[in-house]
């Protein structure tokens, strides 16, 4: 990895995971799911806290994390991401990491909103 480089899309794949919505309360969420559903015509995939449109839109069942929701960005590298965002004063909340059965970070949030949205980091 070169250090000169600051481009996170190149260093780490960096992408869109998805987009996450807050709904009210789960029949809310379904709705919103379901005309995701028509309008894309993916599937919905109930999990136990929010609705998948295939991977593109998670809908939460109840209002989840970021004022409006939280998008997730998938990276190659979540160990080296983490030190490359911190390292631009952009600090992970340490409450918010999930681990995988291995002990990896499966996902990770970032201390601080953006324009009202919850950022995390995933695993691709």
């Amino acid at each position: 990895m070169s250090e000169q480089n600051t481009n996170p899309v190149e260093l780490f794949g960096m992408r869109v995971a998805h987009v996450g919505i807050n709904a009210t309360d789960p029949a809310d969420a379904l709705e919103i799911a379901e005309l995701f559903s028509t309008m894309m015509g993916l599937p919905v995939i109930e999990t136990p806290v929010s609705y998948f449109n295939d991977s593109l839109i998670e809908v939460m069942k109840q209002n989840g994390r970021g004022t409006k929701g939280h998008i997730g960005f998938a990276v190659n590298d979540i160990d080296a991401a983490e030190k490359w965002f911190a390292e631009r004063g952009l600090e992970v909340n340490e409450e918010s990491r999930v681990l995988l059965p291995d002990g990896g970070t499966k996902l990770v949030y970032f201390k601080r909103e953006f324009a009202g949205f919850a950022v995390h980091l995933c695993r691709e």
